[in-house]
C-alpha cells in the first residue's frame, strides 16, 4: 500500500523486454537506504518489485503488460519518474490509499496557471469514471491528488508548488500520458452495488445505469 506522497525522483536509464517481461532500471541521485531485495517501490504509481540494485541503479521485473498499460513502456530514457516505497505499518498517512495498480491513463489537455498554482486538464477513460467523485482523491503518476473539476471525458486537478517542485510533474507537457488510479473506496462501492443490483458483468458503466429506483430497492 502506498499514499501518494512522492519521496524521491528517479531517471529511466534502461528498459528491456524480452517475450512477456523484462527489467526496468531506474536511476536515482539519492538512493533509498537499505533497500530489500523483493520489497514493492512505486514507480509513477506503478507497484513494482524491487529486484537488484546497484549503487544508484534500482532493477524492476515489470510484466510487458505493465509496459503497455502505463506510461512506463514510452517515457524515454533519461525521463524523471516519481518513486514512493512501500508504507510501513504505524507511517504517517499523508495521502490518501493508493494500491499501486494503475486503472489506465489520461492524456493530459491542457496545463496552465491559476494563482501560484498549475492546473492540470486531464483526458478522462470511460472506465475510471465510475471510481471518482467531484472533490474526491486521484493518484496521478502515483501522486494523491484532490480533483478541483470532474466532467464525463476530463477532469481537472490543481499542482501547489510543493508538488511541483518535489515531483515529475514539472517534466510533462501537453500531450504527454500519465497513470491515473481512482479512488479504493469509490470502487468497492461501485462494485458492492453492482453486485447487489446483479449488474457486474459491465462494472465501468454501471454508474450510468444505477437510478435511484434500484439504490431504493437496494435498501438505501
Amino acid at each position: 500500500m502506498f499514499t501518494g506522497i512522492i519521496q524521491k525522483l528517479g531517471r529511466i536509464s534502461d528498459r528491456r523486454l524480452s517475450g512477456a517481461s523484462g527489467k526496468l532500471i531506474i536511476e536515482m541521485d539519492e538512493p533509498y537506504e537499505k533497500p530489500e531485495k523483493g520489497e514493492s517501490i512505486a514507480v509513477n504509481g506503478t507497484c513494482l518489485t524491487l529486484e537488484t540494485w546497484n549503487g544508484k541503479q534500482f532493477v524492476f521485473h515489470v510484466m510487458e503488460e505493465t509496459f503497455r498499460r502505463t506510461n512506463l513502456g514510452e517515457i524515454p530514457k533519461g525521463g524523471v519518474v516519481n518513486l514512493e516505497r512501500a508504507m510501513a505499518a504505524g507511517d504517517r498517512f499523508g495521502g490518501h490509499i493508493v494500491t499501486g495498480h494503475v486503472d489506465g491513463t489520461g492524456e493530459i489537455l491542457k496545463r496552465e496557471n491559476v494563482g501560484s498554482d498549475l492546473e492540470f486538464t486531464v483526458s478522462l477513460p470511460e472506465t475510471i469514471a465510475p471510481y471518482l467523485a467531484p472533490k474526491g482523491s486521484i493518484a496521478l503518476d502515483g501522486i494523491s491528488l484532490t480533483l478541483a473539476s470532474l466532467h464525463t471525458d476530463r477532469f481537472t486537478v490543481r499542482i501547489i508548488p510543493t508538488t511541483w517542485e518535489h515531483t515529475a510533474l514539472q517534466y510533462r507537457s501537453k500531450g504527454d500520458r500519465v497513470n491515473l488510479e481512482g479512488d479504493l473506496i469509490g470502487k468497492y462501492v461501485q462494485h458492492q452495488l453492482a453486485v447487489m443490483l446483479g449488474k457486474t458483468q459491465e462494472i465501468p458503466s454501471a454508474r450510468k445505469e444505477i437510478s435511484m429506483e434500484d439504490l431504493l430497492n437496494a435498501g438505501f
